[in-house]
């Protein structure tokens, strides 16, 4: 799997919609990211899906990776800062950009009003200005949605860190609540038997087949059908299989 054209393909690729005073929200997203890169000495990077536009804060992290002097701001045209991605392990990179992906289709089966409560930290190795590796703690939000449901801005925050064991994870800062990244507690969101559905509806079966192979009836299958619409927060079976194959579920 390509990662980051997949990647590309979910941000890049939402329905977003024309809505008023999205450039107060804009200005407004912008400073958080100033802050941080001032209070934390943080890389902070805001990424705008709809423009493909990323604005880049550089904090005292910034000079000790020898990447900018701190304090300086830079804007790339592109969602992607491969200056930075350039400096992480490839290896490291790469499990970035799957657990962003991962995350990404996590949130779709959150209720929208909920969806910034959640962030995503991980270890990664990035070098220094002298070639070393160094641990570094990388974070990202998702800061702004708009009312159609597509995320708009997201942020990410490159410090470094003080704990190297510490593993790929999801946190939702309004409770606490861990969740691991590799599995996102996915596995709980459908039943084993809407897995079942799910992975025959991927074969192509149609309901009356799906009954067959399970030697259950046709309205129990149409019954599982829909709760799986309905948990995984989408329209259709096509769009169920393809955010159950990001979260894993098979």
């Amino acid at each position: 799997m390509d990662v980051i054209h997949k990647l590309n393909d979910e941000l890049l690729k939402q329905k977003f919609t024309k809505e008023q005073e999205w450039s107060a929200r804009l200005d407004e997203c912008k400073q958080i990211a100033l802050s941080y890169a001032r209070i934390e000495n943080s890389i902070a990077v805001l990424s705008d899906m709809k423009t493909n536009t990323s604005y880049i804060f550089y904090g005292g992290v910034a000079e000790r990776l020898g990447l900018a002097k701190r304090s300086t701001t830079k804007i790339i045209h592109s969602i992607w800062e491969e200056e930075i991605f350039s400096r992480i392990h490839p290896d490291d990179l790469l499990e970035k950009h799957l657990q962003e992906l991962r995350f990404f289709n996590f949130l779709k089966t959150v209720p929208k009003k909920e969806r910034t409560d959640y962030y995503i930290a991980n270890n990664i190795r990035m070098r220094d200005g002298s070639g070393l590796y160094v641990q570094v703690l990388h974070r990202m939000f998702y800061i702004a949605s708009q009312s159609d449901g597509s995320i708009r801005l997201a942020l990410c925050l490159y410090n470094l860190s003080t704990n190297a064991s510490f593993g790929n994870i999801i946190i939702n800062s309004a409770d606490g609540c861990i969740l691991e990244s590799e599995t996102q507690t996915a596995n709980n969101i459908l039943s084993g038997r809407e897995k079942e559905v799910l992975q025959l509806i991927d074969k192509g079966k149609m309901s009356k087949e799906i009954a067959s192979v399970l030697s259950i009836s046709i309205n129990t299958v149409n019954r599982h059908r829909q709760n799986i619409l309905e948990k995984l927060h989408v329209d259709n079976s096509i769009e169920a299989c393809r955010i159950a194959k990001g979260l894993n579920l098979f």
